[in-house]
């Protein structure tokens, strides 16, 4: 089951704890973004996951990947080249005080990567599932360009391709990312994403759904969704259903919209006290491309994909460190959290 995630891995810096910036004179230094975090999950659950970007050849580039490689994701096609890599600052949530992220990421290595740079009909070679995200096409003109060529090469390639739609504000308008994203979605046939990022993506509104108050209206889901596939002619649509009750207690659970068979599915719910919420929607994405590539049903690949993510944001960090087994231990029920001897 080989597996290739395309995207831009970053240098994680957070304070200790709970702590705001600063509050001590420290960050705690890790790696991830939204592809890598998803490539690891991939490696994790068992796929031979590979990876795409571009670092710096300096220590901190080669400590990136070295951090994948120990995660067991393949790093071979990595490219290195340009000045630095992307660094991010994030401080941990708790109660009713948000999570705050602050990006310095402009102008990295895979920000000034141009097409042509990865040959990517040797990458594709037998690989059965491609992902990417709509992070990399928000990181400027180099960014959609890259992006624009890898998802036509995985098609081409006859890959199943799935995008996470990934709405960043702090990278891109609403305008900008509807002018650049729906023409890359004729390459795509799996959309992952939240209600926010099917509006501010594509231009769907979930009526009667508030993401401040976690009020949910699964009939103007399956609509959207339904419309979603209809317009760009995708296979599946698996959307998110966050109700976000604080920054340390969330509801979680996701819907999935099948094409072929008009069918609307919702998973089961997890009530989630959360330890880091930042990668929850990439072991989201993981969870269900690892379901859907190894046979699973949409429904049961939904099922295992909400468990996964429901684990991982029990997790500190970006990447998600639980296996097959555990994930279905809780998608068989066993959500006990007792331990385990």
């Amino acid at each position: 089951m080989k597996t290739v995630c395309f995207g831009e891995i970053m240098l994680r810096l957070s304070p200790p704890g709970f702590e705001r910036f600063l509050q001590s004179p420290q960050f705690v230094a890790t790696f991830g973004g939204g592809e890598a975090n998803v490539a690891v999950s991939l490696a994790t659950f068992g796929c031979e996951s590979h990876y795409v970007t571009r670092l710096p050849a300096n220590a901190i580039g080669d400590s990136a990947v070295k951090s994948l490689r120990a995660e067991g994701v393949r790093t071979e096609h990595i490219v290195r080249g340009g000045d630095r890599i992307g660094v991010y600052y994030a401080e941990s949530s708790a109660s009713q005080r948000a999570s705050q992220v602050i990006y310095d990421r402009a102008r990295s290595a895979i920000a000034e990567m141009t097409p042509g740079t990865v040959d990517w009909a040797t990458v594709l070679s037998g690989a059965k599932w491609f992902h990417c995200t709509g992070i990399t096409p928000a990181l400027g003109d180099n960014g959609a360009a890259c992006a624009k060529e890898a998802l036509e090469a995985a098609k081409a390639a006859g890959a199943t391709v799935s995008m996470d739609l990934n709405f960043r504000k702090k990278l891109w308008t609403e305008k900008k990312a509807q002018s650049v994203m729906r023409p890359l979605m004729a390459s795509v046939d799996v959309v992952i994403a939240n209600e926010e990022d099917i509006q501010s993506v594509l231009g769907f509104e979930v009526h009667g759904t508030d993401v401040t108050t976690g009020a949910l209206n699964l009939a103007a889901y399956k609509a959207t969704a339904a419309e979603v596939a209809r317009t760009f002619d995708c296979a599946l649509i698996a959307i998110t259903l966050r109700e976000s009750h604080s920054a340390s207690d969330n509801g979680w659970s996701a819907v999935i919209y099948d094409k072929a068979t008009g069918e609307f599915q919702r998973s089961q719910h997890y009530d989630v006290r959360l330890v880091d919420r930042i990668g929850g929607g990439d072991s989201f994405a993981g969870g269900l491309i690892y379901g859907l590539v190894s046979g699973k049903s949409p429904i049961d690949a939904l099922r295992f994909a909400v468990a996964a993510s429901a684990l991982k944001q029990t997790i500190p960090g970006d990447f998600n460190r639980v296996t097959v087994d555990e994930v279905e231990r809780l998608v068989k029920g066993d959500g006990s959290g007792r331990v385990q001897r």
